[in-house]
């Protein structure tokens, strides 16, 4: 992985950010295979880059473009996000397009156990966590001029199609459980119920800060896979999430007692995000985590390849995360028999 030229990244800023004076020194953040990012620091004050990785890149994947739009629309509604500052998509500045946002100070939790809160605080989080998402699945698209960030027709359909092909173009191994996963949902795609909102497209807790002392969301990160298609995938996301170990890479909660650290059951979550949007109990959930675990799986599979091409942000557990894959589309073939 190449370094950044702050030289470079400090003359364009010099020459195009109002109130930029450097010197500049640059920190890349550690973990993370999407887009490398950095923190910049001057003497008065500290922003965040996030760049294209090098190399030759699957054609949609890590569309920095896109992650600043949708910040930047997003200011200042019920939705936190960090302030957007500049777009480049010159790739001759620093090799790829890369964008500029304020650093926001918070707290992230990469467990979602939480160790170290008391069971009312992990109750508040999870609760601010389950909020956020309704605001994003409820924001006005016409007024955030987000009415074209996704394409019209059933998201579902366009989904499947779209992470088949990748996982196909990425496939470094013969696994017939994600070849039977892949067959079942390209067969039981559901009908359009009406509902096309903003999707995240990653959200889990590790991709929200929340305030140094206090259980509000200060900013949602990581909007790479944002688009406009069909709410439940996010929801559906955050279940798979929870049914991963309990480890540093699973990022679960497998296995732990959630009422007595204060946690939400997957019933509770799911029935209090229909409360806030108003919506119905949700039929044939078992579709949208199956496709969860499958999207999951295609992505994993691309952090492997690219960690093979040498092409990733952190190589050596975009190789640990690869291992996953199999788990994936073994979880998400076996979510297609539960009908509960």
């Amino acid at each position: 992985m190449s370094a950044l030229d702050t030289d470079a990244v400090g003359a364009w800023l010099a020459a195009h950010l109002p109130g930029f004076a450097g010197p500049l020194t640059a920190q890349k953040f550690s973990g993370g295979q999407s887009n490398p990012t950095y923190r910049l620091m001057t003497p008065t004050r500290s922003y965040v880059l996030r760049r294209k990785p090098p190399g030759v890149l699957l054609k949609s994947a890590h569309a920095v473009e896109r992650e600043f739009r949708v910040q930047r629309a997003l200011q200042d509604t019920s939705v936190p996000v960090a302030r957007m500052h500049l777009l480049c998509e010159d790739a001759q500045v620093i090799g790829t397009p890369f964008y500029i946002m304020d650093e926001v100070q918070g707290r992230s939790f990469d467990a979602p156990a939480m160790p170290g809160l008391t069971p009312p605080e992990r109750h508040a989080i999870l609760d601010e966590m389950n909020r956020v998402l309704a605001a994003i699945h409820d924001i006005d698209l016409a007024q955030t001029g987000l009415t074209d960030y996704g394409p019209s027709g059933n998201y579902y359909r366009r989904q499947v199609d779209r992470w088949c092909a990748q996982y196909t173009a990425t496939a470094t191994d013969d696994l017939p459980d994600m070849t039977a996963l892949m067959t079942w949902l390209d067969a039981h795609i559901p009908p359009e119920d009406g509902q096309r909102t903003l999707v995240h497209g990653d959200y889990r807790l590790d991709n929200l800060l929340f305030a140094p002392h206090g259980t509000a969301c200060v900013a949602v990160l990581d909007w790479e896979l944002s688009t406009l298609g069909h709410p439940y995938a996010d929801l559906a996301a955050v279940i798979m999430q929870w049914s991963m170990p309990a480890t540093a890479e699973g990022r679960g909660l497998a296995g732990v007692d959630r009422a007595a650290l204060g946690l939400w059951s997957d019933a509770d979550f799911i029935a209090r995000y229909c409360e806030r949007r108003g919506i119905a109990p949700i039929e044939g959930f078992h579709f949208y985590l199956a496709f969860s675990y499958f999207r999951m799986a295609a992505i994993l599979q691309g952090v492997k390849k690219r960690a093979l091409d040498g092409n990733a942000s952190d190589p050596a557990r975009g190789l640990r995360l690869g291992e996953y894959v199999p788990d994936f589309a073994r979880a998400g073939l076996s979510a297609t028999k539960d009908k509960t």
